[in-house]
C-alpha cells in the first residue's frame, strides 16, 4: 500500500492521505510527465553503483531545536479534535542539540547517511533564518551551525514546505486566518494548485533555508501535500529548487510504498538533455512506514519490521533482493521518543542487523540516489564493436556499467577517455585498474566476471569514450 508519512496523516479519512491509503488518486491526477528519453544500447546495462544496493535514511519533521509534535498537535487537533487527542503538553517543547550529535556521530561512525528535514517555521513557532521565541539567538545560530557544518556532510536538507501546519500567505508571510483543512499543509492547502502556485510556496520555504546558510537540492512534502496535484508538484520542484539554489537537477520525496510495488526512483520532467541547459527531478520514494517511534514519539516500533534478527524476513531484505533502493523513513519525534530515545534504538539494531546480513549495501544520500538515477535513465549510450560512448546530461559518481562479451572473449584492459563538454579541456585516455569480482569495484575498475565486463567509473558531464581491449585471439589473459 501506499502510505503517508504520517501514517495516512494519522487517519486522515476523507482527506487527501486517505485517497493515497486506498491506491491513490485517479491516473491522471498522479500521471507524471517523463519528458525526454535517450537511447541506450541493449548490450550495455548500467546497474546499481559499485554493484551495490543503495540505502539510505529519511527524516522527515526535524528542524532546529522545536520538538514538532509538541506545537502542531493542538494545530491538526483544531482541524481533527476527535483524531488528535495525545497530551501534547506532556511532550517536550525542544529535541536538544546534544542529541543531534549524538544521533550523527553514530550514523557518521557507521556510515548512514540520508535525508534531514529542517522545516522552516515550524507549527509558527518561529523562523529558523530569525528568531526561535523560547530559544535565544545564540542558541538558534548554534542549532543552525550544527545542521550545516556537521549534519549536512552526511545528510541532505529538506524544507518540509514552510510551517507543516497552516499554511502561510507567500506575500505577507502571515498563516492565513481561515482554520480548516483547506488551510493545513498537510491535507487541504495543496489541492487545486498550478505548478505556478506551487512553485512559489516551495521557492518561499527554500529562501528561508537560505537565508538560514543551508543548501538544498530538493524537498519533502509535509502529510498529504501535494499527493493529488503530482505533476504540478513535480514542476514546482524542478523550478524552485531551479530559482532558489542555481540546481539544474532536483529531487522530491512524496510517496512511500509498504507493498510489492516498485520503490525505484522515478525521473521526471527530463528535459534539453542535448543542449546547455539539461533539467530533471527525481521522486525518491521510501520502502517503510515509521516503524521507529511514530510521527509524535508515542507510537513505538519494531526492528523486525524492517529486518529480523536472522536477516531473511522483513520489509528490507525484499526490497534488498529485488536490487532498489531501500529507503527507510522516520519521524524526527519518533527517534528522540520525548527523551526515551527508543525510535533510535530500534534504528541502531536495524542498521546493525543489515551491517551483519549483507555485504554489498551503499549508504547514500536521495540526492545521491537520484543523482545516480537520472543518470542511469537519461545517459545516451552507444557501442561501436568494443566502443562505447556515453553522453551524459548530468555528472554522478561511481557509475557502474555492465558490458556483454562475447562467449569465451579475453579482456586485457579498460580505458577511458574524457571528452566532456563544450568549453573543457578533453581528458587523455587512462587505463582502469582491473579487481577480482564485482564486490571488488570502486571508482577507476574493472571486472571481468563470466560473459560480462562491468566498469565503474566517476562520469562526468558530456561526452566519454569506453575502450575494452581484447587478447588477439588464441591468447588468453593470465591475470
Amino acid at each position: 500500500m501506499q502510505v503517508s508519512r504520517r501514517r495516512a496523516v494519522m487517519h486522515a479519512a476523507g482527506g487527501v492521505a486517505a485517497l493515497a491509503v486506498k491506491g491513490g488518486p485517479p491516473r491522471s491526477v498522479t500521471a507524471q510527465e517523463p519528458g525526454e528519453r535517450p537511447q541506450q544500447d541493449a548490450s550495455v546495462r548500467v546497474v546499481n553503483p559499485r554493484s551495490r544496493v543503495p540505502v539510505s535514511l529519511i527524516i522527515d519533521d526535524s528542524t532546529c531545536l522545536v520538538n514538532l509534535a509538541h506545537f502542531a498537535i493542538p494545530h491538526f487537533a483544531a482541524v481533527f479534535p476527535d483524531r488528535y487527542q495525545q497530551d501534547w503538553r506532556k511532550l517536550p517543547r525542544e529535541i536538544p542539540d546534544a542529541f543531534v550529535r549524538e544521533f550523527g556521530e553514530w550514523c557518521r561512525d557507521h556510515g548512514v547517511k540520508g535525508k534531514y528535514s529542517v522545516v522552516p517555521y515550524p507549527a509558527l513557532v518561529g523562523w529558523v533564518d530569525r528568531e526561535m521565541p523560547g530559544w535565544t539567538k545564540r542558541e538558534l545560530t548554534q542549532s543552525l551551525d550544527l545542521v550545516r557544518d556537521f549534519m549536512a556532510v552526511d545528510w541532505d536538507i529538506h524544507p518540509e514546505m514552510v510551517t507543516h501546519t497552516w499554511a502561510i500567505n507567500t506575500k505577507t508571510g502571515r498563516p492565513y486566518a481561515e482554520r480548516t483543512e483547506a488551510f493545513q499543509e498537510n491535507w487541504g492547502f495543496s489541492v487545486g494548485k498550478s505548478a505556478d502556485e506551487l512553485t512559489d510556496y516551495l521557492a518561499y520555504a527554500l529562501r528561508i533555508l537560505k537565508n538560514a546558510g543551508l543548501h538544498c537540492e530538493g524537498v519533502t512534502t509535509p502529510g498529504g501535500f501535494g499527493s493529488r496535484v503530482m505533476p504540478a508538484l513535480s514542476t514546482a520542484t524542478l523550478e524552485s529548487c531551479r530559482d532558489v539554489y542555481g540546481v539544474s537537477l532536483s529531487h522530491y520525496f512524496r510517496n512511500l510504498y509498504t507493498d510489492g510495488r516498485s520503490v525505484a526512483p522515478v525521473v521526471e520532467n527530463a528535459r534539453d538533455l542535448d543542449g546547455d541547459d539539461p533539467q530533471a527531478v527525481v521522486s525518491v520514494v521510501g520502502c517503510t512506514g515509521d516503524w521507529f517511534g511514530g510521527w509524535d514519539g508515542l507510537e513505538i516500533g519494531s526492528a523486525d519490521q524492517f529486518i529480523t534478527a536472522d536477516g531473511e524476513q522483513g520489509r528490507l531484505p525484499e526490497v534488498i533482493a529485488r536490487g532498489e533502493p531501500a529507503i527507510m523513513v522516520c519521524h524526527w519525534p519518533g527517534i528522540y521518543c520525548n527523551g526515551m530515545r527508543d525510535g533510535f534504538r530500534i534504528f541502531q539494531t536495524v542498521v546493525e542487523r543489515l551491517h551483519a546480513r549483507y555485504e554489498h549495501l551503499l549508504w547514500m544520500k536521495p540526492s545521491e540516489i537520484a543523482r545516480y538515477e537520472a543518470a542511469k535513465q537519461l545517459t545516451s549510450i552507444h557501442r561501436a564493436g568494443e566502443q562505447i560512448t556515453l553522453k551524459a546530461p548530468f555528472a554522478t559518481g561511481r557509475f557502474t556499467l555492465e558490458l556483454a562479451m562475447p562467449k569465451g572473449a579475453a579482456v586485457r584492459g579498460v580505458s577511458v577517455h574524457v571528452e566532456g563538454t563544450a568549453g573543457t579541456a578533453p581528458v587523455p585516455a587512462g587505463d582502469l585498474r582491473e579487481v577480482e569480482g564485482p564486490l571488488a569495484l570502486t571508482e577507476g575498475a574493472w571486472c571481468h566476471h563470466g560473459d560480462r565486463v562491468t566498469v565503474c567509473m566517476d562520469l562526468p558531464r558530456g561526452t566519454s569514450t569506453i575502450e575494452v581491449v581484447q587478447e588477439p585471439r588464441g591468447q588468453r589473459h593470465s591475470g
